[in-house]
């Protein structure tokens, strides 16, 4: 053997043995398919094989209907079942390829949408909803609006319909506020509202009422601050001056009136200033730092 040859066999061995025996007995995504999808195999090893398993989904058509039928078949392990969708997702990033393939991607997307599991439920709606799948917002508004027929809890059914918000989303958060089934899905539909402008009274009456939550108070002035930064500053100072208020309201209060305050009318309300400077030397850090901000802005 010559000494290039040598030197090149020596190379080769480093190289292998960084990479490490793992490396070296990875299986070809074809055969990790065919792990995948056998039924005779553990599920543990179905499951790890998946991975390797999405490279070979937009090789054909009839690979991805393999891993569709694990995905459909209620009889298979649950773990394997979403192994398989998240193989499908992991293959669906490779738009070009998997485009001819997305047809019958969504329709099992769909069908497994309200299958028995509701892990798999909860995944599958996810995926169509961040498509804006018109089939996910009509069954995420179905559960809303008649909770026996709800594929999802009514506040993952709200953050899923966030992805495409429309005036029938707005309209079942107004309920689920008015009327809520549970604190979160009031707070998730809080959070949503606070792109509807038409919302501004109802967030109004919310921040206002020391009945509701921490949350969902400061949730509600957050969104009024950025919908209608005037009607946040009419209440701000009422809530500045309350000495019992929220710490976090009293920061969003802070920062409306810094950000958009009359500065003529701001700079000699004495009361005002006065209270703030209190603020400033005995709160949390982020009502003193909205503080400092409001006062090196309004004191001279």
């Amino acid at each position: 053997m010559t000494t290039k040859k040598r030197r090149a066999g020596k190379r080769t061995a480093r190289k292998a043995s960084k990479a490490g025996p793992e490396a070296a007995a990875l299986p070809s995504p074809r055969r990790a398919l065919a792990t995948a999808i056998s039924s005779k195999r553990p599920a543990e090893e179905r499951v790890a094989a998946m991975a390797r398993a999405s490279s070979a989904v937009s090789e054909s058509d009839e690979n991805l209907q393999k891993l569709l039928g694990v995905l459909r078949d209620r009889g298979e392990p649950i773990q394997v079942r979403l192994a398989a969708l998240h193989a499908l997702q992991a293959a669906a990033f490779a738009v070009a390829s998997f485009e001819p393939c997305r047809g019958d991607y969504v329709a099992a997307l769909r069908e497994v949408a309200t299958d028995p599991n509701p892990e798999l439920r909860q995944r599958a709606l996810g995926t169509l909803a961040s498509d804006k799948d018109g089939f996910a917002q009509k069954k995420l508004l179905e559960g809303l609006r008649t909770p026996e027929k709800a594929l999802v809890p009514p506040e993952k059914a709200l953050q899923l319909l966030a992805y495409d918000i429309h005036g029938d989303a707005y309209k079942a958060a107004r309920q689920v506020v008015k009327d809520p089934p549970n604190p979160e899905a009031k707070r998730e539909a809080l959070r949503l509202l606070s792109a509807d402008a038409n919302a501004a009274p109802l967030l109004e009456q919310v921040l206002l009422d020391k009945g509701e939550d921490r949350e969902s108070r400061q949730i509600a002035a957050s969104a009024l601050h950025a919908l209608r930064p005037d009607r946040m500053q009419e209440r701000a100072r009422d809530i500045l001056l309350d000495a019992g208020e929220f710490p976090e309201i009293q920061a969003t209060s802070l920062t409306a009136l810094t950000q958009f305050g009359d500065e003529g009318k701001l700079s000699g309300d004495q009361p005002l200033l006065d209270r703030v400077d209190a603020l400033k030397a005995d709160s949390p850090a982020k009502v003193k730092q909205s503080a400092r901000r409001f006062l090196s802005r309004y004191v001279r």
